[in-house]
């Protein structure tokens, strides 16, 4: 009837007025319900916002509760590191979204998969690649980790840096893919450290090594 339509048409305003004004990437009412003297109401709702606008919303931003989040995913937002946990045994440490995606395709296309998404971005320091896999390694599931690596603003012989830096004494298998700038003095670093790391060439046998890694040690 007339009334419920002229409520709906207030509550989806003040979600448009939500989402606009506040930076938020979305803005969700589930459910939405006419009671039995038709009223139009948002039982429940949820936003997400604009992690990158957060320092123009302060009344936003003093909400976040990280008892709410996954710890690892908060600590990895404060390093600047994109991280988000998954199910799977084979934990991930890659540059670029896009490439992350792809890996994580592959692992499980060879038969595995992936603990976690991790892009480690353009500008991978040996430093946070050690804390790359801090993060990774606060696991205890993951059996095998693979770093997959095309280094483009990156280089492949700081990323090479960070690997042997954190691999010392690393208790499951790591298998590394290392492509692009610097590519040789990487592989370079990484093959004198003397330490059990396995390499690959493409990202189709990375993958099919980090799964066969991973089921030796279970």
């Amino acid at each position: 009837n007339q009334r419920q339509v002229e409520q709906t048409v207030i509550a989806i305003m003040g979600c448009y007025r939500a989402l606009r004004d506040l930076d938020a990437t979305m803005v969700e009412v589930n459910p939405l319900v006419v009671t039995q003297d038709d009223r139009v109401i948002a039982l429940d709702a949820k936003m997400s916002f604009d992690d990158n606008a957060l320092f123009r919303r302060p009344q936003i931003a003093e909400m976040r509760d990280p008892a709410e989040e996954d710890p690892r995913e908060f600590e990895a937002a404060g390093l600047g590191l994109n991280f988000v946990s998954l199910a799977g045994d084979i934990g991930c440490i890659i540059n670029g979204a896009g490439l992350a995606m792809a890996t994580m395709d592959m692992i499980k296309y060879a038969g595995g998969e992936p603990a976690n998404f991790l892009d480690v971005g353009g500008g991978a320091s040996p430093e946070r690649v050690a804390s790359a896999f801090n993060l990774v390694l606060a696991d205890r599931g993951v059996k095998a980790i693979l770093v997959n690596i095309f280094a483009g603003i990156n280089r492949c012989d700081w990323v090479a840096q960070g690997v042997v830096q954190a691999a010392r004494g690393l208790r499951v298998p790591l298998v590394v893919r290392l492509a692009g700038t610097n590519v040789d003095e990487g592989r370079r670093i990484l093959r004198d450290s003397g330490l059990p790391i396995i390499t690959a060439d493409t990202l189709a046998d990375a993958a099919a090594k980090a799964v066969a890694a991973a089921r030796s040690v279970a």
